[in-house]
């Protein structure tokens, strides 16, 4: 399984939020590439980015800051927030990153999955953030009526290298991840699943484990590295994971 760390734009700076509230920002630093360099430095074998102010304006809003990321790290960098058209996808994908993550816009347009999928096959992954077991949109701003569940299975075919399913309640709270909902999503699709919201020590890493048969490939994990309760080179140590 891998440990994935998370680095959060706003306005250009590394911030975590709590429970995606925009005025609930903890900065961690200003130099995005530095940090990057450090989590790779610790081990980090993918970096997991995105782009706050792009979740809100539907539009990417930290460009310079991504490309200092990917030019600074050798590792696979996975980037979401905002990428809500085929232009925008190629643009990101084409800028050196390694994966690009759709999120409102495989809810509103799930065509748009399997014809990036087919352009750039194993480089697209889907973003299914649940509150309350329902998908929310438009930077978590929004919720709609479809379970996350049911949109797992409807974009089971479309071709996505994976799904990255957040718990909003848990996200940025350091309460432990959601495990039932995590598992009925991982049971919900094929396709490998990455788990997000709630890690706090490697007890959760732990817990995520017996997971990994269901489909759970990975965990993303960001104030808890920032805050010092998780040691990234001990968290992939007990994941065991490898690869990009």
């Amino acid at each position: 399984m891998l440990v994935i760390p998370a680095i959060d734009l706003k306005a250009g700076r590394c911030v975590r939020l709590k429970q995606g509230r925009m005025d609930e920002a903890t900065e961690y630093s200003a130099d995005p590439a530095a940090t990057a360099r450090r989590w790779a430095a610790a081990g980090a074998r993918r970096l997991h980015v995105v782009d706050l102010d792009g979740a809100f304006a539907g539009r990417p809003e930290n460009q310079g800051a991504i490309r200092a990321i990917v030019d600074a790290v050798d590792v696979p960098v996975e980037v979401g927030g905002g990428i809500r058209d085929a232009a925008t996808a190629a643009a990101v994908l084409d800028s050196g990153v390694r994966y690009a993550i759709l999120g409102t816009a495989a809810l509103e347009d799930p065509t748009l999955v399997a014809r990036l999928a087919d352009r750039y096959p194993g480089r697209i992954l889907v973003g299914i953030d649940a509150r309350a077991g329902r998908v929310a949109v438009r930077g978590w701003a929004e919720v709609s009526d479809t379970p996350a569940v049911d949109l797992a299975a409807r974009l089971s075919d479309a071709g996505a290298a994976g799904f990255i399913f957040t718990d909003i309640e848990r996200d940025g709270m350091q309460t432990g991840v959601n495990l039932d909902a995590t598992a009925a999503f991982a049971r919900a699709t094929p396709v490998p699943v990455i788990a997000s919201g709630g890690v706090s020590t490697l007890d959760d890493i732990r817990r995520l484990l017996p997971l990994e048969p269901l489909g759970v490939t990975g965990v993303i994990t960001g104030r808890a590295l920032y805050e010092g309760t998780l040691d990234l080179a001990e968290a992939q140590a007990v994941a065991g994971g490898e690869g990009g």
